[in-house]
């Protein structure tokens, strides 16, 4: 894999304006958000409002993947994302959720997930994940995909297509009445074929009026996970597959999460809803 050095932590931008006219989920300005006690199965009208804040956080993230190239700071492409957001009338839903300082997640290399925007400089050779959650109409769109930025090694480079593939193939194993740990059994066959590690204690979850519900989505072969699927449901999938361990730390920001042997980490994601004969992925552009 790539000789680069590894990360550490930049500085951190003074928090993006919303205008007030653009609603915020409840949780912000608050340390936790209020548990969600609703059904994991949503109506109609719901989805519909899902369809668009999916599309909404699709297309942020689309934008700012444009800005991807050496030199450029995470935090740009946070900008870019935020302002999409903004001038579409969504909030952004990470911005302030738990108290996360930014607008997107932005993971580079060895940084499994939830990666803060900052002073750090894109450089040839990296691999980036932007994770981005629009909130809109009540409802959330969540959605992650991993980037390369300029001339990527081969084995990062088919750690992010493998990734890729793996998110796929869990969602074609989607059906009503099949148990929600199908979707890790199949991640988990598949990475193994590559000796790929699963990372097990980041999960995908239930997603509607609130960001996370409760419903864990396992991307590892979990028996404890037997929730039954059904239609209505509405949930992400989003695998983070890994070069070595699936082990990690984090940092003292309390927010960024790094295998512990420092390989590089990918990860794709989608909302999806559940239909009678399969789902319908709703973070497309």
């Amino acid at each position: 894999m790539s000789g680069q050095s590894l990360l550490v932590p930049g500085s951190i931008s003074p928090t993006r304006h919303v205008p007030a006219s653009i609603a915020r989920p409840e949780y912000v300005g608050k340390a936790a958000p209020t548990p969600y006690t609703g059904p994991e199965v949503q109506d109609a009208e719901t989805i519909e409002r899902m369809r668009i804040a999916g599309r909404i956080a699709a297309q942020a993230m689309a934008e700012a993947a444009k800005h991807i190239a050496p030199g450029v700071t995470t935090d740009e492409l946070d900008r870019v994302a935020h302002e999409f957001m903004c001038d579409h009338g969504a909030y952004p839903s990470t911005l302030g959720y738990r108290g996360f300082p930014k607008s997107l997640c932005s993971s580079v290399n060895e940084v499994i997930c939830h990666g803060i925007p900052d002073s750090t400089v894109l450089t040839d050779g990296d691999i980036v994940n932007l994770d981005v959650t629009a909130y809109i109409h009540g409802v959330h769109g969540d959605n992650n995909a991993t980037y390369l930025c300029g001339d990527v090694d081969e084995d990062s480079r088919l750690l992010v297509e493998r990734t890729r593939e793996a998110l796929n193939r869990a969602i074609k194993a989607v059906r009503p009445g099949r148990q929600i740990n199908i979707i890790g059994r199949v991640i988990e066959s598949y990475a193994k074929r590559f000796g790929y590690g699963v990372v097990r204690d980041f999960t995908g979850h239930g997603i509607n009026s609130s960001f996370h519900s409760g419903l864990i989505v396992p991307h590892y072969d979990s028996p404890h996970h037997t929730t039954d699927i059904k239609p209505g449901m509405t949930f992400t999938i989003e695998p983070m597959l890994t070069l070595g361990t699936y082990e990690y730390d984090m940092w003292e920001d309390g927010w960024t999460v790094v295998t512990k042997d420092r390989r590089r980490t990918a990860q794709f994601e989608h909302t999806l809803v559940v239909t009678e004969t399969g789902t319908e992925i709703l973070t497309l552009p």
